[in-house]
């Protein structure tokens, strides 16, 4: 009995830092991979970097239709805009104008 008895006295020794050690592991490792850890926290960032790009291509994108429908107001409607309209839109040209045709299906 010797032997089993020096195991345990050896035993309550070890396992009050083992558990310490396991513990702080655990803390540790969620610390880094959990879900509100230091690598979420990245890719975080990297998805609110992306999100503030995207939204400066989108009010750049908003301010130039801003500024096309102001023009086509009409209390302030510029004629040279409404010349392109209306070519564009009913495929009108005047007698002077040189038109280049593309054929689409090569």
């Amino acid at each position: 009995m010797g032997l089993i008895d020096e195991l345990r006295q050896r035993a309550k020794h070890v396992v009050g830092p083992f558990l310490g050690i396991v513990l702080v592991s655990y803390f540790v490792f969620h610390t880094v991979h959990g879900d509100r850890g230091v690598l979420a926290l990245v890719q975080m960032r990297e998805r609110l970097a992306e999100a503030e790009i995207r939204l400066h291509v989108l009010e750049t994108e908003e301010a130039r239709w801003e500024r096309k429908v102001k023009l086509l107001h009409p209390a302030s409607i510029d004629p040279d805009m409404l010349d392109e309209r209306v070519r564009l839109m009913l495929g009108y040209a005047e007698a002077n104008d040189q038109v280049v045709l593309i054929n689409q299906n090569q």
